[in-house]
């Protein structure tokens, strides 16, 4: 049952990937190929298959994963990385090559928090009020919700997203074949099968590979959603779709604990609030996203693993 309340500002988008999830490499080609901006249509040209080394369904599919993964976006006619993405994949950049947990963490924040991206993956983390699902119920919610919305999308454009989002999220097979090893976002298993009949389940809990600093960038990113509120409440950032507790499926207490830290992750910027029964989070200052960027990628992996 999916919770009430949430409003969709844009269409959503259930297509796009031809099928494919996200892998390893993708995001580092499209990077070399794209460096500080390309036409957009650079993956759909006869020369794609070449340049990107791989069929033309998939240089469709790397498009869309680019994009949704927030390392780049689209301005005009041109496609170019985003702080984020050249800070990351450029040649000694933080981590070219995706071998750090960060940089994945980084890439499911942008797919499940930007419903106008990949709406599947967005209702399934934020707006699924079940810890348990399985892919029929699934599907019938968000066949209702196209009809609610007005959207276009048939019920099998819907089906093949949810076994997109699905083979994303879980690891199949032996871990020595192609299907096991390709998919980037199984590495923060989040998703696993729960029990026969195709049901599976998120799994919350601390995550003790989530650094600090991503955690505050996807809270600043939250934030600015909420209208220019300068404060926002524990609950706020525990349960609201979209925020940072529902797209990383952390429990009350670990979003707690991590927001107990946020004043030394800011450097102050944003402070903890625990008086009389009130649990909040006040920003004072600014945050240079760079600088939290980077901060990610310090050799402390996770303040959480190391209390």
């Amino acid at each position: 049952m999916m919770r009430g309340g949430y409003k969709f500002e844009s269409k959503g988008q259930f297509a796009g990937h031809e099928t494919f999830p996200l892998r390893l490499l993708w995001l580092k080609k499209a990077f070399d190929a794209i460096g500080d901006g390309a036409p957009a249509g650079i993956f759909h040209e006869q020369e794609a298959i070449a340049r990107f080394g791989v069929g033309r369904n998939m240089a469709v599919s790397m498009r869309y994963w680019a994009l949704a993964s927030g390392f780049f976006e689209e301005q005009g006619r041109a496609i170019r990385p985003t702080v984020l993405g050249r800070a990351v994949l450029a040649d000694g950049g933080l981590d070219p090559y995706l071998e750090q947990a960060a940089t994945i963490w980084f890439v499911h924040w942008h797919i499940a928090s930007t419903p106008a991206k990949a709406t599947t993956a967005f209702y399934a983390f934020n707006l699924l009020s079940t810890i348990e699902f399985d892919p029929a119920t699934l599907l019938d919610e968000l066949f209702s919700l196209v009809n609610a919305q007005g959207w276009r999308a048939t019920r099998g454009t819907l089906k093949r997203d949810i076994e997109v989002f699905l083979r994303s999220y879980v690891r199949k097979g032996d871990t020595f074949s192609e299907d096991a090893a390709e998919p980037l976002l199984a590495e923060l298993a989040l998703v696993r099968e729960a029990r026969l009949g195709g049901w599976h389940e998120f799994i919350r809990g601390p995550k003790p590979t989530l650094h600090d600093a991503v955690f505050a960038y996807a809270l600043g990113a939250f934030w600015e959603q909420s209208g220019g509120a300068t404060t926002l409440t524990a609950e706020q950032i525990c349960y609201s779709p979209g925020s940072p507790g529902c797209v990383f499926k952390l429990d009350e207490d670990s979003v707690v604990t991590r927001l107990m830290r946020i004043d030394d992750v800011t450097d102050g910027a944003w402070q903890w609030v625990d008086t009389a029964g009130l649990r909040q989070v006040q920003r004072k200052s600014d945050i240079d996203l760079a600088t939290l960027i980077r901060a990610a990628y310090s050799k402390r992996a996770s303040w959480n693993a190391a209390a």
